[in-house]
């Protein structure tokens, strides 16, 4: 699997199930399950690289002026629903936080941690493994993908909370204007 396979799985997943994340988890395991061992491993892969891409203070100020907060796991899960929204989307954020405005509205819920399962199950399906060392998730996490454990250096302009309305005003406009 390549980076376009990646995206288009993605986008499509997304948008037969609304961008709905839980419909997007499982029609994305369905797809994974039925392909080849190294395509699961593949997007495992892709979908780390991308999430550690999405470690920029464009997405972080995205997170902050949607939920209020950003914590370690809650700055990952938006990380990981950045992703489902497409590629466009994805870099159009990381570009300007204020790309999110026309996608978004006092409703959405920025989360996605189902994502971060995908892979694996879809390789348990695939192989009727138990999961183990072996999975996805883990075998990443050996090759020093590891999300968690990783001292990772965000990436552009950092911020203050009196930067926030100048950085991303029609972000915040919708949510807290």
């Amino acid at each position: 699997m390549d980076e376009s396979k990646f995206w288009s799985m993605i986008e499509q997943a997304s948008a037969k199930s609304r961008f709905n994340s839980d419909d997007t988890a499982r029609i994305l395991e369905r797809e994974l399950s039925k392909m080849p061992k190294q395509d699961i491993f593949d997007f495992e892969l892709i979908m780390r690289q991308k999430i550690f891409e999405a470690d920029h203070f464009n997405v972080m100020i995205a997170q902050k002026i949607i939920d209020g907060y950003v914590s370690d796991d809650s700055y990952l899960y938006f990380r990981c629903w950045l992703v489902s929204l497409g590629k466009d989307a994805f870099y159009g954020v990381i570009e300007d936080t204020d790309y999110l405005a026309k996608l978004v509205n006092k409703n959405t819920v920025p989360d996605f941690e189902s994502l971060l399962y995908v892979a694996t199950s879809a390789y348990s399906i695939n192989t009727g493994k138990e999961e183990d060392e072996t999975f996805p998730r883990d075998t990443m996490i050996d090759k020093g993908l590891d999300y968690d454990g990783l001292d990772l250096q965000t990436k552009g302009e950092d911020w203050t909370e009196e930067d926030l309305p100048n950085r991303a005003p029609k972000l915040w406009s919708i949510f807290r204007g």
